[in-house]
């Protein structure tokens, strides 16, 4: 996909070297002495909040006990065998109103222990020195199928291997990762570290990724489950809503999820076309990363807009406020009417300013236009159909229905992430559906083993 530039749509506004910086790691490593500092205001918890904060239950102060004695090796193992891609969700995870945000500190001095900081420090030391933490099971001669090679797959895929069962991975991009190496914020996650992690996850054994490979083109669901033992879906969600207004269409409207996509596999940012004037549709964490990063390549105005209030925002506190110091202004209450053209260029976007009347949104009739010349979609996406078969599969509010252990409606097939309707969209969410999904595949091919002997 290519991003063209038209009128005052231009590639270059900033040098390479302006461009390094701002793309630079927007929360650095701790150092040594700073990790032991951080780790000595843990207060270690008998009844930990952090702990029953992470979805992925990780035991918050066992590794940070253990980063006070230097013991980085222990410290990852605890946080590596309850999250496998704990490095991206040091990096990504909304600490504020996870861990962080139940820190028992918070009370006390507004300042909690900086958890998110400190699991990077101890799963950094793993994948720069090549660390082998966990040694899989004698093999069980089950095979199991993943589809998306993203934050629940691999997830999944590491905890089956684990267990000795072999794994195929299969995923329609060129590289693995799925949200995590094309859909976050480039100065999140820099220096390729989601392949990094892969890597890693990868050289426990027993798991074979083959991209390139798209569920409902080149196999088909009910193909997999007559090959596989099990089943595990986790495509994330493909389709992107439109926003249904005249002018939805037109060449300056883009996908906020394509735009970041382009971004985060562009080698020389400084070809990659922004606007002068940029407007963000949404309000959701999408919308605050593809505002941010259009500032961070040039643009002079960025403005993100959405229809309700700022509680509503699925954004978090932490996410607005960096993107208003990053330069980006944000309208509240107001939803697009349609955008304005000239001669096919995107000129602005009209907007009516909206109330919430007994829990509705409603429109007020006050229209007001925000002059632009490029338009990002940042208002969800939504599940797509993968192929003859995948009708079968129940759905509730519109991603695949899953019981508490991941299992779908077709026998043998288990779904998580956020095709899946299975809680929050994030990525630590999603590693902890792989998890709780793996454990219930292996428990169910144990059975039917039990069964047949």
């Amino acid at each position: 996909m290519r991003f063209k530039e038209t009128g005052d749509v231009a590639a270059g506004r900033l040098s390479a070297e302006q461009l390094n910086q701002q793309f630079a790691d927007v929360a650095p490593p701790l150092s040594r002495d700073q990790a032991l500092v951080a780790a000595n205001r843990c207060y270690f918890c008998y009844d930990a909040p952090c702990i029953t904060a992470c979805p992925t239950g990780i035991d918050i102060p066992a590794f940070i006990r253990k980063i006070q004695t230097d013991n980085l090796k222990g410290a990852a193992t605890e946080i590596l065998a309850a999250n496998p891609l704990g490095g991206m969700c040091a990096r990504v995870c909304p600490t504020e109103i996870l861990c962080e945000g139940s820190c028992v500190r918070n009370a006390q001095e507004s300042q909690p222990v900086q958890i998110g900081a400190l699991q990077r420090h101890a799963t950094d030391w793993v994948y720069e020195n090549d660390v082998a933490l966990f040694k899989r099971a004698s093999e069980t001669g089950r095979h199991i199928a993943v589809v998306g090679a993203g934050p629940a797959g691999l997830a999944c895929a590491h905890k089956l291997a684990l267990a000795g069962h072999r794994v195929t991975i299969y995923d329609a991009r060129g590289k693995g990762g799925g949200l995590n190496e094309y859909g976050i914020a480039a100065y999140k996650t820099v220096e390729q570290f989601a392949q990094r992690e892969i890597d890693w996850l990868l050289s426990v054994g027993g798991i074979d990724l083959k991209c390139g490979v798209a569920l409902g083109v080149d196999i088909s669901l009910a193909q997999l489950r007559e090959d596989y033992d099990a089943v595990f879906l986790s495509m994330g969600l493909a389709g992107v809503n439109a926003l249904g207004v005249e002018g939805d269409t037109l060449e300056g409207v883009h996908s906020a999820v394509d735009f970041i996509e382009v971004l985060r596999q562009t080698q020389d940012l400084s070809k990659l076309p922004v606007g002068r004037r940029v407007v963000v549709i949404g309000g959701g964490n999408t919308a605050v990363d593809v505002a941010v990063q259009s500032r961070k390549l040039g643009a002079q105005w960025v403005t993100m807009v959405y229809r309700r209030g700022v509680d509503s925002m699925s954004a978090t506190w932490a996410e607005r406020e960096f993107a208003q110091k990053s330069g980006v202004t944000l309208i509240e209450h107001a939803r697009p009417v349609r955008i304005l053209a000239l001669d096919g260029v995107v000129t602005g976007v009209e907007f009516e300013q909206t109330v919430i009347d007994e829990g509705r949104l409603k429109g007020t009739g006050d229209v007001f236009t925000v002059p632009t010349d490029m338009v990002f979609k940042a208002i969800g996406q939504t599940l797509v159909s993968f192929g003859p078969g995948f009708e079968l599969l129940a759905t509730v509010g519109g991603k695949i229905e899953v019981d508490a252990h991941g299992a779908t409606s077709l026998a043998g097939v288990w779904a998580g992430g956020d095709c899946a309707q299975t809680g929050t969209d994030l990525t630590v969410q999603a590693v902890e559906d792989g998890k709780r999904a793996a454990q219930s595949i292996d428990r169910a091919l144990a059975a039917a083993l039990s069964k047949a002997a």
